[in-house]
């Protein structure tokens, strides 16, 4: 765990996950002055100005450490973007969806601390040799965007990667309580990522109605919505049910360019509720700092 902490800077080992519609500086500065690590989601943020006004407002909030997210294959603007962060004093970033041969010589020239998120083994043992510094290893069990092909749980995940690296390993997906982070710390993992729990917190910017999506979600309320070539894990909801039952393609019937206007307005009829099957184990809406102390109590 000492690993992981002196790479992220703060109290606990507890990473909130990226979710790119829910950019809230008040939501990172939140989870850092909780003890976590917020972080800022620019996967999709080419808007240079953008990263310096997000950064700026974080650190107006909180003189706690942060990061961000980058997502190799979608930006162009990575290494400017690391620049900017740079400068802003960030020290440690997550990278996902690509390969990190592309920009890893450009964080450590920067002098950044950098994890790679992996979804399988093979890619996080090929992180580690394109020199990042962790891995955050994303089980079948996780929300966000998957791939459409098979893959493991974390229960598997987690202990076969921690055998492959000798970095820290975190683990993402199927983690709400003080259980999962226990479980995930028995299974090798130096830390967690949270993404559903914090997506259902009270100082989450995202809609009443995605939040009472998640506390409504039962046991297999999930599933993976196929995307084209890759997978988005969405809440069930009485259409998609229905569509799932008639045999519908499913990639016919929802377009993910719908998924931001959907997720605000609450209209999951448009496009469904993202979450990961760890819905079904949150009961209520908590403030960050309940989630990160009962995890950690």
């Amino acid at each position: 765990m000492s690993q992981l902490l002196d790479i992220l800077g703060s109290k606990y080992p507890i990473i909130q996950g990226p979710i790119g519609h829910l950019n809230d500086p008040k939501m990172v500065a939140a989870v850092c002055e909780a003890g976590g690590f917020g972080m800022l989601a620019l996967g999709f943020v080419q808007d240079l100005e953008k990263v310096r006004q997000l950064a700026g407002e974080v650190k107006e909030l909180t003189d706690k450490p942060f990061g961000a997210n980058l997502m190799i294959a979608m930006n162009p603007n990575n290494e400017a973007i690391l620049e900017f962060l740079a400068e802003a004093g960030v020290k440690t970033v997550t990278t996902s969806a690509g390969s990190p041969k592309r920009i890893y010589p450009k964080i450590k020239e920067l002098d950044m601390k950098a994890l790679h998120v992996t979804l399988a083994a093979p890619l996080a043992l090929k992180a580690t040799e394109a020199e990042a510094d962790g891995v955050v290893v994303s089980g079948t069990e996780s929300g966000g965007l998957r791939t459409t092909g098979p893959e493991s749980t974390n229960l598997i995940l987690i202990p076969l990667v921690c055998d492959m690296v000798d970095v820290p390993v975190v683990a993402a997906g199927g983690i709400a309580d003080r259980r999962g982070y226990q479980a995930a710390l028995a299974l090798g993992a130096q830390g967690v990522q949270i993404g559903t729990a914090f997506l259902a917190s009270e100082e989450s910017p995202a809609s009443q109605a995605w939040k009472e999506a998640i506390i409504a979600c039962g046991d297999a309320g999930t599933t993976l919505l196929p995307m084209g070539g890759m997978a988005m894990r969405t809440i069930i909801n009485p259409k998609m049910d229905k569509l799932m039952a008639s045999g519908a393609d499913l990639t016919k019937e929802y377009n993910m360019g719908d998924a931001g206007k959907a997720w605000s307005a609450g209209d999951f009829d448009l496009f469904p509720a993202g979450g990961g099957q760890i819905s079904a184990l949150i009961k209520e809406i908590k403030p960050v700092k309940d989630i990160i102390e009962g995890m950690v109590s």
